[in-house]
């Protein structure tokens, strides 16, 4: 069985390919998972304000002042939708 941690929306950003780069963090900024998909999957596959991620997939957060954001942005998404809110 895989553990899997709750994880939150904190960044996604659009560039000039028509990619968008996804980051959910864990609540406390520590750990992340980033994900680049097309702006076109996002109509069939939206994103949520939060994704139960498998521990093992997570990154850590090297950058004391990115984990910072991460975790501020993960507490502000977490207190305003529902994880399974698309967003």
């Amino acid at each position: 069985m895989t553990d899997t941690v709750q994880c939150w929306l904190v960044e996604r950003t659009f560039d000039d390919r028509n990619l968008v780069t996804i980051v959910y963090a864990t609540p406390d900024g520590e750990r992340f998972l980033q994900q680049e998909r097309s702006a076109n999957s996002l109509t069939r596959n939206p994103v949520t304000a939060g994704k139960d991620v498998p521990a093992e997939n997570l990154e850590r957060t090297d950058d004391e002042a990115t984990r910072e954001r991460y975790e501020k942005e993960a507490t502000r998404t977490a207190e305003q939708h529902d994880p399974d809110e698309e967003i």
